[in-house]
């Protein structure tokens, strides 16, 4: 059986302990690899080894490391069927979505920074008659950048490329759960040249390995994306080190369907909006309110075009839903269901555990699950279930919908469905959410700031502002 490896100097490595976890491909519930269980020494060597790296890197000039960087992604691009597999294969997505989404946003991440780091500049201010201020951005220094699993190279280069692009040296944990892809960067870095320590990946459970990457005093920053319970406990531990925290958390994000909306385009992009990638992403609508006048013949094309979809194998190209990423996350998306139903809630469609033939049948699948006729404050409305599962309710005014979508104490994404362009503003304003997609979703542009309000996160990434976050602010003052 395959044992990923740490990538530590520059060298691929087993842990020091030479423990290692199982490594299960959802699709088929059974373990296919294994992942380094590494503790503080592992950690202590990638921080050692990017302490050395980092002289060098930090002064490297922007045009090297762009190149290396773009060799990175070509390497990524290279062997794009190889990693389009991978991705799958560990988390269960379907391999038509990881070729259209995962492995061309991670090439993306790369050439995106690669070239931001050309155009990225400080501030200057002349006080008249007295002095010229400007503003020197420097590297942090060691980075920490910790990625979940349901986006797994996608949020990992998210991470990791402005960090690169600013002279920073990196202490980087994918998640434990879907840690291949990360492997194959490694491999990536190695071929493109990467200098030996200014990354380092180093894999393992979160309260071994991913505590030790957040209380290790030389690791400046800690950029992290994963569950709100989580990012609590970084921040205790980090917060007191007065490290820089970039925390994206979760979301329980509302969809606002007005009635003059364009019904087929809002009713197809919900669905997508619901369901892409099983529902295992942070950014999915999973409160859906419609405006009464529309809400039966809303649900009854929603429904119809949720019963047409396919639970199935990853591998066939049919299917629209792959399986959940472990039977841990099975069992609470299941759970959350039952507990719909204990509220008061009618399953409109799914709402079970699909049982494949084939290579699958011990696999991790749900139908997608659609429920109406629950009050916008119980539990399966206020709590994130991270899963394909929605709920539909109806709305009068606008001031109620603002009101149900904004009970929450998330406050992650958001869509808006209206022709009126009025009201899409005066909405979208209103709307507690850290990003507001008006008739779209998932429209992403890599130059623009991404981050949650409320308890889904603090910080942005995105753009430039993910490169101020990884440097550091110097005024300096000339006198005339």
């Amino acid at each position: 059986m395959e044992k990923i490896l740490n990538y530590i100097n520059g060298v691929l490595q087993e842990p020091h302990s030479k423990g290692y976890i199982d490594n299960y491909e959802p699709a088929t519930g059974k373990v296919y690899s294994q992942v380094p269980d590494s503790d503080s020494y592992d950690i202590q060597q990638a921080v050692d080894a990017a302490r050395i790296a980092f002289p060098d890197w930090s002064k490297t000039g922007l045009e090297e490391r762009m190149m290396i960087m773009l060799k990175i992604a070509d390497g990524i691009q290279a062997r794009f069927d190889e990693f389009v597999a991978a991705e799958s294969k560990d988390n269960g997505k379907t391999l038509q979505l990881a070729a259209a989404m995962d492995i061309p946003r991670a090439i993306s991440n790369f050439r995106f920074y690669a070239s931001a780091a050309q155009h990225f500049s400080s501030e200057s201010y002349q006080t008249p008659g007295l002095a010229i201020n400007y503003t020197l951005r420097q590297p942090v220094g060691i980075v920490g950048c910790i990625s979940p699993w349901n986006l797994p190279l996608y949020l990992f280069s998210w991470k990791i490329a402005p960090a690169l692009a600013t002279g920073n040296c990196i202490v980087a944990k994918p998640s434990e759960i879907t840690p291949y892809t990360a492997y194959l960067l490694s491999q990536v870095c190695i071929e493109a040249g990467l200098p030996q320590g200014v990354l380092n990946i180093v894999h393992g459970l979160g309260g071994k390995a991913g505590q030790a990457i957040i209380e290790h005093p030389d690791i400046k920053a800690i950029s992290f994306t994963g569950g709100t319970e989580t990012g609590k406990r970084i921040a205790s531990t980090a917060a007191p080190m007065f490290k820089k925290l970039s925390l994206e958390l979760g979301g329980k994000n509302p969809t606002l369907v007005f009635a003059d909306c364009d019904f087929e385009e809002a009713v197809q992009q919900t669905v997508r909006a619901s369901f892409t990638n099983q529902g295992e992403i942070c950014l999915c609508g999973s409160r859906i309110f419609i405006e009464r006048p529309l809400y039966e013949k809303y649900k009854s094309a929603f429904i119809e075009r949720v019963k047409a979809m396919k639970v199935g194998d990853p591998n066939d190209p049919s299917t629209n839903l792959g399986a959940i990423v472990s039977i841990q996350h099975q069992q609470k998306v299941l759970s959350y269901i039952a507990l719909a139903k204990q509220e008061g809630g009618k399953i409109l469609t799914g709402g079970e555990e699909v049982k494949l033939d084939g290579r699958c049948k011990e696999g991790y699948f749900i139908s997608p699950t659609v429920i109406e006729g629950l009050d916008y404050t119980c539990r399966t409305q206020q709590e994130e279930i991270f899963g394909p599962v929605v709920t539909l309710t109806p709305f009068d005014t606008e001031e109620e919908a603002l009101t149900m979508a904004n009970s929450v104490k998330y406050g992650l994404a958001s869509s808006i469905w209206t022709n009126d362009l009025k009201r899409a503003h005066r909405v979208a304003e209103k709307v507690e959410a850290g990003i507001v997609w008006i008739n779209c979703w998932l429209l992403r542009d890599l130059r623009t700031p991404f981050g949650g309000v409320k308890s889904s996160g603090v910080g942005s990434e995105g753009g430039f502002e993910a490169m101020k976050f990884f440097t550091e602010a110097r005024n300096i003052c000339i006198k005339n």
